[in-house]
């Protein structure tokens, strides 16, 4: 079956506008991918209770500081062990039900929680949140890596992320007119947004889990997927993606494919990454943990803060589109070295400013650097994984980003106690480190990028 896209991947581009220019942004992609991008945007347009999940306890539910700590603590535990798990299943049991299911527990978890008063209801409706909210990202990233050639994955990431922070600029003022309102109405959206995230990728996105050699899996014996649906996801991914009989290794060396577990944990390319990987996410999550902190140390409010945190969502929006096709066509190890060097320099640059220009313009400078890397990293994981390990590999992926935004309040706290200086010196000098880590990696990453796997 020929899969229907918005345009060839060659299609020329042209003016800001023209239909060329367009087509070289968002063209080349397959169907499956837009209704997962559609869904993505959907969802994060209904993420709002997570960002006023604080003053919901403090003020609906009269918590103190101290137990509403402990309630968001149990949160983020819940949403740091899923990954894996999530991971797994999205491997064995198909991307699909994983997402749709992962979908329809947050669900019923943000209900739950709406209807819960008591302290120890909170707290274990707050660890199914957290166990449920996240697990769709193995998913989503497998299904990506699936759909997408290697050439249009940094593209097809970086709208993924797009998609992210558009609606979530989009949650942050509805979500605080729909607290006025009664934060019922805020819990009730989120679940319906769940809800419509997860039917639309069971009705618009095809079973994407590789079969592995000798055995049927998932699809039948002639490629056709268990529900009996629309093959395009398969017939959508690059021939060479496919996994062979007798498939490849995490190291690209041919054989039987390995155990799950024992492969990624085996795989020390993957391993370096995901600790590059940790502690650049631990220094960049200073922007949501010790920023507004310092900001609010140096005599500014939390007003000043938004506003410069607002910078960096227009940014994004408007700009990142722009750069996804730029960087597909250039080597992914080099160009996410140079964007976490860039922001490195935003962060170093806060150090030495003391005003809100000054913050904005690091800001700037830093949001830069992530639009650069926007839709590297799932790329790189796509790159290391094994088509059948997937799921996994992004389980892994998602641990040790999690890991690092657990990290960053404890660490960014004490070096804040140092000083604002030492904090954000350190900060930039932490994100170098991680820039130096993908450099020494990046001979690995293009020996594994040619593998038949990749």
């Amino acid at each position: 079956m020929t899969s229907t896209t918005l345009a060839g991947p060659g299609s020329p581009s042209g003016s800001p506008g023209s239909p060329g220019f367009l087509r070289s942004k968002l063209g080349g992609l397959p169907r499956p991918f837009w209704a997962l991008w559609a869904g993505t945007l959907v969802n994060r347009v209904g993420m709002m209770v997570q960002p006023f999940i604080g003053v919901y306890l403090i003020e609906s539910r009269g918590m103190s500081l101290a137990a509403a700590g402990t309630v968001m603590t149990v949160f983020g535990a819940g949403s740091l062990i899923s990954q894996v798990p999530a991971g797994w299943l999205a491997d064995r049991y198909g991307r699909r039900i994983t997402l749709a299911g992962g979908m329809t527990a947050t669900a019923a978890g943000m209900a739950a929680l709406g209807a819960s008063s008591s302290f120890p209801a909170i707290v274990a409706s707050m660890f199914v949140l957290g166990l449920a909210i996240d697990a769709y990202r193995p998913a989503s990233n497998a299904l990506v890596a699936d759909l997408v050639s290697p050439a249009d994955r940094p593209r097809a990431y970086g709208l993924l992320f797009w998609a992210l922070n558009l609606g979530f600029s989009v949650a942050m003022v509805a979500g605080g007119w729909l607290a006025r309102a009664g934060y019922g109405w805020m819990f009730a959206v989120n679940a319906l947004t769940s809800l419509a995230f997860g039917l639309l990728v069971w009705r618009a996105v095809p079973e994407t889990l590789p079969r592995r050699a000798g055995r049927t899996g998932p699809r039948g014996g002639d490629g056709e997927s268990q529900d009996g649906g629309s093959q395009d996801g398969g017939e959508l991914r690059d021939e060479g993606d496919r996994l062979q009989d007798g498939g490849a290794s995490p190291g690209g060396r041919t054989g039987a494919p390995r155990g799950g577990l024992a492969a990624l944990l085996g795989d020390r390319l993957m391993i370096v990454y995901c600790l590059i990987s940790l502690l650049y996410n631990m220094a960049y999550s200073q922007v949501f943990t010790t920023l507004p902190v310092a900001m609010s140390g140096s005599g500014f409010s939390t007003v000043d803060y938004g506003l410069v945190i607002a910078v960096n969502g227009v940014l994004i929006v408007v700009l990142q589109p722009l750069t996804g096709d730029w960087v597909g066509r250039r080597d992914p190890g080099t160009v996410f070295a140079a964007g976490l060097i860039v922001i490195s320099a935003g962060f170093a640059l806060t150090a030495f400013v003391s005003s809100i220009a000054g913050y904005a313009v690091g800001v700037v400078v830093w949001t830069l650097g992530e639009i650069l890397t926007a839709g590297l990293p799932g790329a790189i994981v796509a790159i290391l994984a094994p088509s059948h390990l997937r799921g996994r590999y992004a389980g892994m992926y998602g641990l040790a980003m999690s890991g690092g935004a657990m990290l960053a309040p404890l660490v960014g706290t004490r070096l804040l106690a140092a000083g604002p200086v030492t904090l954000w010196l350190t900060v930039g000098g932490v994100i170098l480190v991680a820039a130096a880590g993908l450099l020494a990696i990046r001979p690995a990453l293009r020996r594994r990028a040619a593998s038949p796997e990749a």
